[in-house]
């Protein structure tokens, strides 16, 4: 059923006010108004009900409960996981015997996607967006490129499976695609996708990845209090691992426990170590417990149709009940901001799709965005990109998925699973283009920004410069992958 199109009037208020709020997402600190994104996106969305495009009651309608319980779920998990010292573990994991920034980005990039295929990408972020700071901090490494390959990362292995983000569950459903389908048709695309995002990050990033202390650098990239003896914690050491109060002791002959890797440990990291191996083994349980039943639970709801939110949110209720102490602590360091954030955001788009503006440009682009030719492809993968970075890929998705699947069995005889298929590989790589354009890019955004003593500010424009042309080129040369087997 096509989408009205409502008076001039409102459309062009509908218009304006969107356009308000993608300018304060874009730039916090928008000179005009410089109240930064999360006031921004509630004056985007007020704007849209006091000019009258939705009214109050379709507003609070358009809030997706179901996002913003998983957002608030895995904040809660993340908690419970650090205080288990999880990310201690995660940290030892991905620094132990490193090689270098290059290698050390590699491992970003390879837990980000692999984690986001299981976990979603949003909680991926949720988690790993502090745990790449400290450790980019510890290492005295530009945290731009690292936070840009964990969102980037995220954002394309979470296109593998049908639980990796929102609109590939909205596509599974609507397309009738089973798990194993819907795996073996993106799969192959996605492991193109991310060596070429690997590949390109190495490209632009290789030479400011080095693992030596450069001048100055705590107080030119990171916002910290010097005075805080965390913050003094996670200053940059010349060992590769932890540091002491009076300065690393490097090993002497035959007590180098490095492996052979040709970088020498330190004699104090030996001891923390041996101090901690209880503590590790424990939190390695912990973890390992958590993740298997979080996907089990995960895999089996899929398939019940319970959803994915309720089972982030169970597994919360669980951890906070077994923990058996007054949880105000725990709940105190959910990032609430990022909720606002998004609940403007759910609601400036459905009252921009409300508009019709949407909906008028796919018609007119239609004819010449069919499945049936590489051209068309390529114009459709351009059209699904673009619209997912104005009105968010899901409400695109909800928006052409089925006109999309119609057209290619009308035009060219092909299975609407290939439609299908197709927009969710685009639609979740199209995240990538811009920083707004995906919900994992704004977490790790946020998170980065708002992380006490370390906070980095990864700008519209740093995103942009990479993502862009690195998106275009990951989407086009992935397109003959889909639906491969």
């Amino acid at each position: 059923m096509a989408v009205a199109w409502i008076p001039d009037d409102k459309f062009i208020k509908g218009c304006i006010a969107f356009v308000i709020w993608w300018l304060l997402a874009v730039f916090p600190a928008f000179p005009l108004l410089p109240v930064g994104r999360t006031a921004g996106s509630v004056v985007g969305a007020a704007l849209m009900v006091l000019l009258g495009v939705i009214s109050p009651d379709d507003a609070f309608n358009a809030v997706n409960i179901s996002i913003l319980g998983l957002l608030f779920a895995t904040m809660v998990i993340s908690v419970f996981m650090e205080r288990a010292k999880a990310f201690d573990c995660l940290t030892l994991l991905l620094s132990w015997r490193t090689q270098g920034g290059v290698d050390l980005l590699c491992r970003v990039c390879l837990v980000a996607a692999v984690s986001s295929a299981v976990f979603t990408n949003d909680s991926t972020c949720v988690v790993l967006t502090s745990f790449v700071l400290k450790l980019c901090r510890k290492k005295n490494l530009n945290p731009k490129p690292f936070l840009i390959a964990l969102a980037c990362s995220a954002n394309i292995g979470s296109a593998a499976t049908p639980i990796g983000n929102p609109q590939n569950l909205v596509i599974a459903v609507q397309g009738k695609l089973g798990f194993g389908q819907f795996v073996l048709g993106v799969l192959p695309a996605v492991t193109v996708g991310f060596a070429l995002n690997t590949l390109g990050l190495l490209l632009i990033y290789g030479r400011s990845l080095s693992l030596k202390p450069c001048e100055g650098f705590g107080e030119s990239i990171y916002s910290t209090d010097e005075g805080d003896p965390e913050t003094r914690l996670l200053r940059p050491s010349r060992s590769l691992d932890i540091e002491s109060g009076d300065g690393p002791e490097e090993c002497t002959a035959g007590e180098d426990i490095s492996g052979g890797s040709g970088f020498k440990i330190s004699r104090r990291a030996k001891k923390f170590l041996e101090e901690h191996r209880k503590v590790i083994g424990k939190s390695l349980f912990f973890l390992s417990i958590v993740s298997v039943w979080i996907l089990g639970a995960t895999l089996q709801v899929f398939e019940s149709g319970v959803g994915l939110p309720w089972t982030a949110i169970t597994a919360a209720m669980v951890l906070t009940v077994v923990d058996f102490s007054d949880a105000t602590v725990t709940l105190d360091k959910v990032s609430y901001s990022i909720l606002v954030f998004f609940s403007g955001m759910f609601i400036t788009v459905e009252a921009f799709n409300r508009t019709g503006a949407p909906a008028q440009f796919w018609s007119a682009v239609e004819p010449y965005s069919r499945i049936d030719s590489k051209g068309g492809m390529v114009i459709l993968s351009i059209v699904v990109t673009f619209l997912s970075n104005v009105a968010s890929n899901v409400p695109t998705v909800l928006l052409l998925g089925p006109k999309i699947a119609a057209s290619a069995v009308a035009t060219s005889g092909a299975r609407p699973d290939e439609a299908w298929l197709l927009l969710a590989w685009v639609s979740t790589v199209a995240g990538n283009l811009t920083l707004v354009g995906s919900a994992a890019n704004i977490i790790v955004c946020e998170k980065a920004r708002c992380e006490p003593r370390i906070s980095y500010n990864l700008s519209f424009l740093e995103h942009l410069k990479y993502g862009f042309l690195s998106t275009l080129v990951i989407i086009i040369v992935g397109l003959p992958c889909v639906n491969l087997f």
